[in-house]
């Protein structure tokens, strides 16, 4: 157990995959589904927030309606691991709205890029962007083609 938090049970684990699912469920339908009173359900919301496992709320947006259908996913290798180097590419990747996710990898690549588009042809004004602040040995794009999965909520039996 992490000092200063308390271990979850399976209410617990419910409760975060229900409201995972959708955070706008009311309290006394979680509490039905997990067999508590609403007070006793809300004191256990309330407590998980406190202690960290609910970091924040969102709303998720619906990408077709606000005109960002495309997925591209760029490979990026770097010439450089220097400090400063580092922290120019945070900033570069930062300030590019479209830019959704960076992650750093293991292997023969650098970082993994996924970039939101209203359309394929979009990606040249991102790209021009990122070039633009930041130098990089090589870039790859891949465009998504489908989504199988796209699960937005974490596994909670680790928790």
């Amino acid at each position: 157990m992490v000092q200063g938090l308390t271990m979850l049970d399976d209410r617990d684990r419910k409760i975060l995959s229900l409201l995972q699912a959708d955070a706008e469920v009311p309290v006394a339908q979680i509490a039905e589904t997990v067999a508590l009173s609403a007070s006793a359900c809300s004191r256990r919301i309330a407590r998980l927030k406190e202690d960290g496992y609910i970091a924040r709320t969102l709303v998720e947006l619906d990408r077709h309606k606000i005109g960002l259908p495309t997925t591209v996913f760029v490979i990026v290798r770097t010439g450089s691991h220097a400090a400063d180097w580092l922290e120019q590419f945070h900033a570069a990747v930062g300030a590019i709205p479209e830019i959704v996710e960076v992650h750093r990898l293991t292997g023969n690549f650098d970082y993994i890029l996924k970039i939101v588009l209203p359309d394929v042809e979009h990606y040249d004004v991102v790209y021009k962007q990122l070039v633009s602040r930041i130098e990089l040995f090589d870039m790859s794009a891949y465009i998504s083609m489908e989504t199988v999965k796209a699960v937005q909520g974490l596994p909670t039996n680790y928790a």
